[in-house]
């Protein structure tokens, strides 16, 4: 199974959608991007699907810290 990605997508006017991809699904998003055309961009998301206008889109972050279950220990 891939592993899922916690991304936030930043659009003009500061809204932020905040999703969890899976890694092929992000890499599309960075590609459609790069690609500079613009227009909708069907984005699949763990719980549903996601029609972004890449042209309002101003940022997108990828969440790279680790993330543990349970609590970190300290003396």
């Amino acid at each position: 199974m891939a592993e899922v990605k916690r991304v936030d997508v930043g659009f003009s006017g500061g809204q932020v959608l905040a999703l969890r991809v899976q890694e092929d699904a992000y890499r599309g998003l960075r590609d459609a991007i790069d690609g500079g055309k613009g227009g909708w961009y069907e984005l699949p998301t763990e719980d549903s699907e996601v029609n972004i206008d890449l042209g309002q889109v101003v940022y997108v972050r990828l969440d790279t810290e680790t993330h543990r279950v349970g609590f970190s220990g300290g003396s």
